[in-house]
């Protein structure tokens, strides 16, 4: 089972349950303050001194089956070149976890998104599964990360996806993507902006 949530669910529940082992994969230097193992592929050993640290260095990752109560995967997976692979290895290793994904708009949005990332993610809510396809560029990137982590505050349903999983983790991943692709410059993008803000204006 995989559904919508909140990032503020999801801590609000991790708080409620401390004695859960918790595992954050892929977090880099900003790891979930419940978390109390964190595995990467740099090696974050003496930054996380305080907590157990684990260096990923295949594929498979190096944990027992049902090790963890919860596993947190934020932006993680739209890096992950098996992806099929990982993703049945996060429901191998624990019984539930949180993903968070861009949206398309937030992937498309942001420069650096354009050489990192090789997925792009939406969510079903008829058939409840993560649909992931091959990454499109499908306008010119307008935003850096820290500028769209502020625009998230704002706007965090049409940057982010916010996923809960229990037991399974249902996805469709489309590998062949015949999208015909009609790429949206900046200039005609703010051609539009301000052809209507004129055309409201003069009203």
């Amino acid at each position: 089972m995989i559904k919508r949530s909140s990032k503020q669910h999801i801590d609000y529940q991790l708080e409620k349950n401390p004695d859960w082992k918790i595992l954050d994969i892929g977090c880099g230097y900003t790891a979930h303050k419940n978390a109390n193992v964190i595995c990467d592929v740099q090696d974050l050993s003496e930054f996380y001194k305080n907590r157990k640290f684990v260096k990923l260095e295949d594929k498979k990752l190096p944990f027992a089956d049902k090790e963890f109560d919860f596993v947190i995967t934020s932006h993680v997976i739209e890096h992950v070149e098996d992806v099929n692979f990982f993703i049945k290895e996060l429901q191998r290793i624990s019984l539930k976890g949180y993903i968070e994904l861009p949206t398309i708009l937030e992937d498309n949005l942001v420069f650096e998104n354009k050489n990192d990332h090789l997925w792009q993610m939406e969510f079903d809510d008829i058939n409840h599964q993560l649909l992931i396809k091959k990454r499109v560029q499908y306008l010119e990137p307008l935003l850096t990360v820290s500028s769209a982590k502020k625009l998230s505050k704002y706007f965090r349903q049409s940057l982010l996806l916010e996923l809960y999983w229990e037991n399974s983790i249902e996805f469709n991943l489309q590998v062949n993507n015949d999208t015909v692709l009609e790429k949206i410059s900046r200039l005609t993008l703010v051609r539009k902006f301000l052809s209507k803000l004129i055309r409201n204006l003069i009203r």
